[in-house]
């Protein structure tokens, strides 16, 4: 059996190659690598044990996301991070069942990322990337600190960053002096 070259180059590149001239470059596609993921900042209170108190029925959680980016050092390198503000109340009730804080990070090499998209892929992309693992220790935390594992909903992330900007461009409008 012979090798044979079955690819077909493209229209473009074919072109461009009979009349001499370099077929245009392919946008290269962007790359990202997690270096690492860690738990910068936990902590899990059980108010309900402290207080002596037993839950009753489902309680109302409260989920409040913060998302944050920054350059490294190395070049192409950003530490992004994930801050959870999880709250459980007994339905009706005022007095908190159990609180969560958890900064999760993440390292990530960047590249082919134009300068213009590199914020929303930040905090969009790196974000789902980190999801799964933050939710299995919110699981994790919330059960072994003797409640049901909490399973956090899917968080969307293009959504939460629309209204982040939109809420920067009000208060940036708010701000500014009127003539």
């Amino acid at each position: 059996m012979a090798d044979t070259d079955d690819t077909v180059p493209a229209p473009d590149a074919t072109a461009a190659a009979a009349e001499g001239t370099p077929a245009p470059e392919q946008p290269k596609m962007p790359q990202m690598q997690v270096l690492g993921q860690f738990i910068r900042d936990m902590s899990f209170e059980n108010v309900a044990a402290q207080k002596g108190k037993t839950m009753d029925g489902q309680p109302d959680i409260n989920v409040q996301v913060g998302l944050d980016a920054r350059k490294r050092q190395q070049d192409g390198q950003f530490e992004v991070s994930v801050k959870l503000n999880i709250t459980a109340k007994a339905k009706g009730g005022e007095e908190p069942i159990f609180a969560m804080e958890l900064d999760y990070a993440g390292i990530f090499a960047i590249q082919n990322v134009p300068d213009a998209q590199m914020h929303p892929y930040l905090l969009i992309e790196c974000p789902r990337m980190l999801f799964p693992f933050l939710r299995r220790i919110v699981s994790d935390v919330s059960r072994d600190g003797g409640f049901p594992p909490l399973n956090l909903e899917n968080i969307d992330f293009v959504s939460l960053y629309r209204n982040e900007i939109t809420r920067r461009a009000q208060a940036q409008a708010a701000a500014a002096p009127t003539n």
